[in-house]
């Protein structure tokens, strides 16, 4: 019986493709890919976010219709990705520095979204979010501006997508948020005990840890479920396996 429980653990564990969040026009399907990157469906739309890993890892999944890129670095810009995917039929929506490094002719269009700012592609309103490293200075990884996270608005739920962050007040004051993906992986962005807080904070009704791999290894999840949920019962923390 012991081993059957923990059999039944690590099944749910790992187990992640084609989550459902019930929503208004059908279900929002979320399909992982790895590390930072996965899929949106609902509706007829068919979201990648930051294509990574390989256009193998998106073997099986429908042509994009929307995709959203972060930031300009390897694992959210990657080139060699896109250059493997049928993107024909794709509008992109991302940060400026991302569009000045997008070769010419990459997708039917591309949309710039600045930090606050929001637009409407494809019916879907995508909300552009602060990303950025804390102390806030020439030397940071990521400093404010130059990337987004996104708050993307499907069926009458808004999922926020953290991109490489720290626990920064823009997320901190994040508010009906129904679904979150927030990220934890140093030096790059940070650290669980921060995710943790900041989760605690804006309280989404679910959230994934996401992003977790560092230089260090994969981050301690388990750590950041139990913390989250001793601060905030309500919130629904899913860990799933982004490392298959």
């Amino acid at each position: 019986m012991k081993y059957l429980s923990l059999l039944l653990i690590l099944i749910s564990f790992s187990s992640f493709a084609q989550d459902k969040i019930p929503a208004k026009n059908g279900e929002i399907t979320i399909n992982p890919i790895t590390h930072g990157t996965l899929v949106f469906e609902h509706n007829g739309q068919v979201i990648y976010v930051d294509p990574y890993g390989g256009a193998a890892g998106f073997a099986g999944q429908k042509k994009p219709t929307l995709v959203l890129i972060t930031d300009i670095h390897g694992d959210h810009l990657n080139q060699e990705t896109l250059d493997g995917l049928d993107l024909s039929g794709a509008t992109f929506a991302v940060p400026q520095e991302v569009a000045d490094k997008l070769p010419v002719g990459t997708g039917k269009s591309i949309e710039i979204l600045s930090n606050d700012q929001s637009k409407t592609i494809n019916g879907v309103k995508i909300d552009a979010i602060p990303m950025y490293n804390l102390p806030e200075n020439s030397e940071s990884r990521h400093p404010k501006g130059r990337g987004n996270g996104y708050i993307v608005n499907l069926g009458g739920k808004r999922l926020y997508l953290s991109g490489d962050t720290e626990d920064i007040k823009e997320m901190r004051s994040l508010k009906r948020i129904d679904v979150a993906f927030v990220c934890m992986n140093l030096p790059y962005t940070m650290d669980v005990d921060q995710a943790a807080s900041a989760v605690s904070e804006f309280k989404p009704a679910v959230v994934y840890p996401y992003h977790y791999r560092g230089t260090e290894g994969l981050c301690d999840v388990e750590k950041f479920k139990n913390l989250v949920n001793a601060s905030a019962p309500n919130v629904d923390v899913r860990l799933r396996n982004w490392y298959q």
